[in-house]
């Protein structure tokens, strides 16, 4: 049995700062200039300058990778931001046993910048930590219109983004098992383990791969391999990059 203790959040999220930045979501205040909130870079129908925003993030991924196709950057750029989306959830729920209300207009990006300056929530509003409001936030509120923008913009396979969503879910929670186990906090540790397989039942999530323990082998791949240098990840359907194909397997 897992004893849950709730505490409030704090204005400033100060427990997540121990995890490491990529937990780390900054608060109220003002940022240096204005930044589009996820809902606006979401947006199917840009209505304005800021729902550029996307599209900017995964053209300075493929000038980074150096990656041969649009496609691919697009693919490493949403399952970075899933893991910071991932990550931020996880470790309120495993510190606080609480979330904050992560509605997409209350959550502004830099998608110039990283981990912990790329998101700002303008308000703290504490809501449960069950799968289903976790569900709701993250795979309803965030991947769900995140997916559908890039598979109508870069033509990104659904189950490949889908399989990024669940990996992302479970390398953020992996980091913070690990930080827990190590810091003598093993109820953080179960309860996180709990939330992440409740997660991974979801219709969204379900049949993306399987999970043992805290081991993950997806059954999509994100095509990280078709960046030059690049190889197949730890979690990857693949156990060697694939030889190269115009119709590389996208699900």
């Amino acid at each position: 049995m897992v004893l849950l203790l709730f505490v409030d959040l704090d204005p400033d999220l100060a427990a997540l700062r121990p995890l490491g930045g990529f937990f780390v979501l900054h608060t109220a205040g003002k940022a240096l200039r204005p930044l589009p909130t996820l809902a606006q870079a979401y947006a199917q129908a840009p209505s304005d300058a800021y729902a550029n925003a996307l599209a900017f993030r995964v053209r300075k991924v493929q000038d980074a990778l150096r990656a041969p196709e649009t496609r691919i950057a697009a693919s490493v750029a949403q399952q970075g931001l899933a893991a910071r989306l991932w990550s931020v959830t996880l470790g309120c729920a495993a510190r606080y046993g609480r979330v904050p209300d992560l509605d997409p207009r209350l959550l502004h990006w830099d998608p110039d910048a990283g981990a912990p300056d790329d998101l700002r929530l303008t308000e703290v509003r504490p809501l449960p930590a069950d799968p289903a409001t976790v569900a709701r936030l993250v795979l309803h509120g965030h991947l769900e219109p995140l997916t559908a923008a890039l598979h109508t913009r870069h033509r990104v396979a659904t189950g490949l983004l889908w399989g990024n969503a669940a990996s992302a879910l479970v390398g953020a929670a992996r980091q913070l098992d690990q930080w827990a186990r190590a810091n003598g906090h093993a109820d953080a540790a179960a309860r996180t383990r709990a939330l992440t397989e409740r997660l991974l039942a979801h219709p969204l999530l379900a049949g993306t791969g399987t999970l043992t323990g805290m081991a993950f082998r997806r059954r999509s791949c994100c095509l990280y391999y078709r960046v030059p240098g690049g190889g197949v990840c730890g979690d990857c359907c693949f156990t060697r990059p694939p030889r190269p194909s115009p119709r590389a397997p996208l699900e």
